[in-house]
């Protein structure tokens, strides 16, 4: 889980039924983290992402904010700012510690169809997701997954880690895209040679209506407990995008507007020039931490799509192919 990295926290809250499906998810670092992020394709929904670019004034964020309703879903990252305003979180603009303002980047997706039009995400759904935020992270249709598409099939959110030396890389994505994140005609992800993931690969085709993915974009974040800088961040943001075109064909569309964050708590240092391999040791490092992101995002990827459960009209993984999930 992304929450395996110290200081990393994340909620959900969504609405499914009575002509909603569609929800937020917030990952909370309320120590702060040096921030970046990178989006690919070419229909995204963000805010707050050009105070990341590495030549801009603030470092650190308090929070990302994920979330359903399209573009009309940012308006939930304003409910993250309340919650983090009320405890005093966010950069300091005057000499009390309540004159803050709290940096929220934050990306939406598109749910839209899956919910009766006016049902999307505001303000509140993003405070709700604030307080529901812990180290335990529910997967599948729950939070910025509840509305989520894949294709074909229901996404929704997913999450990975792993370890790389004294490093903890981990990924959160809401797994909606324009792609297909399965091969239907054998009922295999794209990205299952990324982890075991507890199934049974079948090898039928699926039996599915077809369904229009003219709107999409997956969204998602990627953490690790390394000191880096934006620049350095904004790598591993780079690489996670990797990871996620490993998981759907085609990825980056024209209808996606996939966008990763980097968060870097800074708990451990890079090795630097005064150690056995000079001035190669911190960009090695990098990269070993950039290769990882790219595994967990793809892994994530995967976990959310076959967590997932059918909701807003879009048939789950685990109900076109149920003998997937059964033993031997």
């Amino acid at each position: 889980m992304i929450t395996d990295v110290p200081g990393v926290l994340v909620g959900h809250h969504e609405r499914v039924g009575d002509g909603w499906a569609t929800g937020t998810t917030v990952v909370l670092v309320p120590e702060g983290a040096v921030g970046a992020v990178d989006q690919r394709g070419g229909a995204p929904g963000t805010r707050e992402t050009n105070l990341l670019e590495p030549e801009n004034l603030v470092q650190r964020v308090n929070a990302v904010c994920l979330s359903g309703g399209s573009a009309y879903g940012l308006a939930a990252a304003d409910g993250v700012m309340r919650w983090l305003a009320e405890r005093n979180l966010g950069f300091p603009v005057g000499t009390q510690p309540h004159e803050v303002v709290p940096i929220v980047p934050a990306a939406v997706l598109f749910d839209l169809p899956r919910s009766d039009w006016g049902n999307r995400p505001d303000a509140s759904f993003g405070y709700a997701a604030c307080e529901a935020a812990s180290g335990s992270v529910a997967q599948g249709t729950v939070g910025a997954g509840a509305g989520a598409a894949v294709g074909s099939l229901k996404g929704g959110i997913g999450t990975a880690s792993e370890v790389v030396g004294e490093y903890t890389v981990g990924a959160l994505a809401a797994v909606n895209a324009a792609g297909e994140a399965v091969d239907l005609t054998t009922g295999r992800a794209y990205a299952a040679d990324h982890g075991d993931f507890g199934v049974n690969w079948p090898s039928r085709p699926a039996d599915l209506p077809s369904r229009r993915t003219d709107l999409n974009t997956t969204i998602g974040a990627v953490a690790v407990d390394a000191a880096l800088s934006k620049a350095e961040a904004r790598r591993l943001a780079v690489a996670a995008q990797d990871g996620l075109a490993r998981a759907v064909r085609p990825a980056h569309t024209m209808f996606d507007g996939d966008t990763v964050f980097a968060l870097a708590t800074g708990a451990h240092e890079l090795p630097d020039a005064s150690g056995p391999f000079g001035a190669a040791a911190r960009p090695a490092a990098l990269d070993a931490l950039c290769s990882a992101a790219a595994r967990v995002f793809a892994r994530a990827m995967v976990h959310g799509l076959l967590a997932a459960t059918t909701a807003g009209g879009v048939p789950a993984y685990r109900d076109v192919w149920p003998e997937a999930f059964q033993p031997g």
